[in-house]
């Protein structure tokens, strides 16, 4: 049994991060060293303290604690020996250092180590002293090396910090630790930029109801639900586009080694893109109950038209469409919603195109796609002419930098060499994208033959995103609903409007008339 005169004492442990306590031994190492020194000196280790943090900071949960626990339990007569492996485990900073001595005076621990001897003479003070901005030395010198190596790094196309959403880093041979696609994360962000930029999200509010659609898609911890800022933050981060930049560290835009996600040329509609008129919002009252829900307007006011479902005096249940414009005439005048599914049906088929003019359709397109093929031969040529003008203004550019002296000329300078290379950038990938095509033939062939032969079948079979991409396809603008008469004549995208004229305009060539010269009159 320890006689109750034996010297108590805590032990004191600290690494620099989280990471060096999952991957290392550090923590246990310095206890391990602390106790073997308590045992020499006869002390009874009663507690021990740890902390994952910097030594820059005296802010430590760790270090609290032990103050606290020293407050407690030491007194004027009886002291408590605070235990480190080594001078820069109390700190790597000496403010820090010298404030958390103080720190332990008052709570009435007294400072050992089996490093160094503390002691309160002059000299003691001295040798602690610079050993204190020793450490604080080596702190500042290891965090230049660090950040001068992820410098170079970043300079050489490769990401240093976190991996972002949807990546995720992999070794690979001649890389390193190199960012990867981290799927399925990677095709659902995919999707949603994609969709954004060509218009089938129409708002950042339908990016989000999609990324809470996907269960593969990581929620905050502790939440169901993405906030709108991080789809803000996903829209902004040039990462995506297989490219690095980092303002802090003046690095601009640079071709990374990682694998994009989506084209710089997507990116750039993104963030170029204005906010429009939506023609079948997403909005969380929008179920599959009420899937033309916004997409249909009164014909007496032209407001849209909104829906609920309102109960009977027998309690059955019965959905309704009206109009919520006070000033309109028909304010509040219920349609019954299954009046308005049936009339849109019938819109919705009468778009289908025969089979014979299907038949045409397809020899058109395979015609384009040949002539589309001589264009992007043509269009190569004319984007390396681009790219060399483009080297010629650089230089130009950099040619008027090394000539003047002048700050504001030089940033002007400056800024507009970035917008260049900018656009150079965008350019070398339509290059790269023209000499590889993104889908087959027949693949894209398939894809359009689908949506024109038969819309409804999509809109009947359709989950309620893929609707809504139906209603955006084949409408320019809202549908108008009369009360007495139903829709009236919509307005038809473009190319149901084309395969209207060339269903007439067949009509009208004789029947000895074959494929090719149906064909050759358009």
């Amino acid at each position: 049994m320890k006689s109750e005169q034996t010297q108590k004492a805590v032990i004191y442990c600290r690494v620099s991060g989280a990471k060096q306590v999952r991957e290392g031994d550090g923590l246990a190492s310095q206890a391990t060293r602390c106790r073997e020194y308590a045992t020499f000196r006869g002390y009874d280790v009663i507690n021990v303290f740890t902390d994952d943090v910097s030594g820059k900071s005296t802010s430590r949960v760790g270090m609290q604690s032990m103050l606290g626990y020293l407050h407690m339990n030491a007194s004027k007569r009886h002291e408590i020996v605070v235990i480190i492996d080594d001078i820069s485990r109390l700190a790597r900073g000496l403010t820090a250092h010298l404030e958390l001595r103080q720190l332990l005076a008052k709570a009435g621990g007294k400072l050992e180590s089996p490093s160094i001897e503390f002691g309160e003479d002059s000299d003691s003070i001295l040798v602690e002293n610079l050993l204190a901005s020793v450490a604080q030395h080596q702190r500042e010198k290891n965090g230049e090396q660090t950040s001068n190596r992820m410098w170079g790094r970043m300079k050489n196309g490769y990401w240093v910090f976190k991996s972002p959403v949807g990546y995720k880093y992999k070794r690979c041979n001649g890389h390193g630790k190199m960012l990867v696609r981290d799927e399925p994360v990677a095709s659902i962000i995919q999707e949603a930029m994609e969709g954004y930029a060509s218009s089938r999200f129409e708002s950042q509010v339908e990016i989000k109801r999609f990324l809470e659609s996907q269960p593969a898609f990581p929620r905050p911890k502790g939440r169901s639900t993405i906030t709108h800022q991080r789809v803000s933050d996903l829209l902004k981060r040039v990462i995506y586009t297989g490219h690095i930049e980092h303002a802090p560290w003046k690095l601009d835009r640079l071709k990374g080694h990682h694998e994009p996600i989506i084209s710089l040329e997507t990116y750039e509609r993104i963030q170029a893109r204005k906010a429009g008129r939506m023609l079948a919002p997403a909005r969380v009252d929008i179920k599959e109950d009420f899937p033309l829900r916004g997409a249909v307007c009164c014909a007496e006011c032209a407001h849209p038209l909104t829906s609920c479902w309102s109960r009977s005096a027998t309690g059955k249940r019965y959905p309704y469409f009206w109009c919520n414009a006070k000033s309109c005439l028909l304010f509040r005048k219920n349609i019954r919603a299954e009046k308005i599914d049936t009339a849109f049906e019938a819109v919705l088929q009468s778009l289908q195109p025969t089979k014979g003019m299907m038949v045409i359709v397809k020899s058109m397109l395979k015609k384009a796609w040949g002539q589309r093929e001589a264009q992007a031969k043509v269009m190569k040529v004319g984007i390396r002419n681009d790219i060399a003008q483009l080297d010629k203004q650089l230089d130009s550019l950099l040619d008027r930098i090394v000539e003047t002296n002048n700050g504001t000329v030089i940033a002007a300078y400056e800024k507009k060499i970035t917008k260049l290379e900018n656009e150079k950038m965008i350019q070398l990938e339509k290059l790269d994208k023209k000499a590889k095509p993104k889908h087959a033939m027949e693949e894209i062939f398939e894809l359009a033959m689908t949506f024109l032969s038969n819309p409804w079948s999509i809109w009947k079979n359709g989950e309620l995103a893929l609707r809504k991409t139906v209603l955006r396809l084949a409408f320019k603008e809202h549908l108008v609903y009369d009360r007495e008469n139903g829709f009236r004549t919509p307005q038809v995208s473009v190319i149901f409007r084309f395969l209207d004229d060339l269903s007439l305009k067949s009509k009208m060539v004789p029947r000895r008339g074959n494929l090719k010269a149906i064909i050759s009159i358009h």
